[in-house]
Order: structure tokens, then C-alpha cells, then sequence
């Protein structure tokens, strides 16, 4: 017995479990979603300290919250 399902019901059930997702575990999103951005900010920041002179991770932490919070979720 082979068990198949449509590619749009494939999608409408996917659906319907990100917006669930959405509305239950928002915070758990919010922190995932804010590490990457951590990440992204990091990895740019090292990428611009190697074009220049190297600098402090504090000052790698103050241009992360200065984008994130002109970025705010």
C-alpha cells in the first residue's frame, strides 16, 4: 500500500503548520530568527576587520545592536 499526497496539499498542510507554528511558539521564532541576524551581523563585521585593521569584539557587538535595533522585529 503506498500512501501519496499532491503537491498542493503537500504545501496546504505546510502551511497551515508555519502559521500554527506562528501563533504558538512566536518567541522561540523570534529567537531564532535573531541569532541568524546575530550571525550575519557577526561574519560581516569580521569580514570588514579583515579588510582593515582588526578590532575589538566589543565594538563587533556595538555595530550588531546599532543594526539590529534601526532593524527591530
Amino acid at each position: 500500500m503506498e500512501l501519496s499526497i499532491s503537491d498542493e496539499k503537500t504545501k496546504e498542510l505546510l502551511t497551515e503548520v508555519m502559521v500554527e507554528l506562528l501563533k504558538t511558539k512566536r518567541n522561540v521564532l523570534y529567537d531564532v530568527v535573531l541569532e541568524a541576524l546575530e550571525e550575519v551581523g557577526l561574519a560581516n563585521a569580521i569580514a570588514e576587520g579583515r579588510k582593515n585593521e582588526f578590532v575589538s569584539e566589543d565594538e563587533i557587538f556595538i555595530i550588531i545592536d546599532a543594526r539590529l535595533s534601526e532593524n527591530k522585529l
